[in-house]
């Protein structure tokens, strides 16, 4: 029997990465000397990395200081980042009925699975550096019938997968937005997956 794959978002999803990328922005701009509005930053999680930084450096500078912060997004941003509430139960949910998790993120892949080492969730597999519909490519592969994330972009993905898209209300998207972009369940955070999970299985 095929095992049942659900693909989780990293990013305001399964961890609250914004004190962490807060206190990269900050040490980033003071060593740059660039001012940048760290709250501002943290208040748009989702993107990839390049999104942001075009708000702050010119065009050809980006690709360039975007490999700067990411060498020093270790020291600053692994501590101070948090799981989510029932990240870590959402994870155990689905291994429990003996399926897999996959997190599929924008984020780099060695620094997501430092969060994840850091914060002792154990997916089965990470994929990083995909966005929006480009996540299809990776929830795809593993054959994800069900993903989960904080942002339209999210819910785009799952869309051209053909995965049922979870949307949870603790990043920049309220339900209102998530719905209107097509997320099939929305919820208000993680601790309410286990009880749906455990209703979609039944169903």
């Amino acid at each position: 029997m095929t095992r049942l794959t659900v693909g989780f978002d990293l990013d305001m999803t399964l961890i609250d990465s914004g004190p962490g990328i807060k206190a990269a922005f900050e040490a980033f701009s003071a060593r740059t000397g660039v001012p940048i509005d760290a709250d501002l930053v943290v208040s748009r999680l989702g993107p990839p990395l390049e999104h942001e930084l075009a708000h702050w450096f010119p065009e050809e500078e980006v690709v360039a200081r975007a490999a700067e912060y990411r060498a020093a997004y270790p020291t600053y941003a692994i501590e101070p980042s948090l799981p989510m509430p029932g990240a870590r139960d959402a994870i155990q949910a689905v291994r429990a009925a003996g399926g897999r998790t996959i997190v599929v993120t924008a984020k780099n892949e060695p620094h997501a699975a430092l969060h994840l080492t850091h914060l002792d969730m154990e997916p089965d597999a990470v994929i990083g550096g995909l966005w929006a519909e480009g996540k299809a490519e990776a929830l795809r592969a593993y054959g994800a019938r069900v993903y989960v994330g904080d942002h339209t972009g999210d819910v785009r993905g799952a869309a051209t997968a053909g995965a049922l898209s979870v949307g949870v209300t603790t990043g920049p998207c309220d339900a209102d937005e998530l719905r209107a972009a097509g997320a099939d369940v929305v919820l208000a955070d993680l601790t309410e997956f286990r009880a749906w999970w455990e209703g979609f299985l039944a169903a």
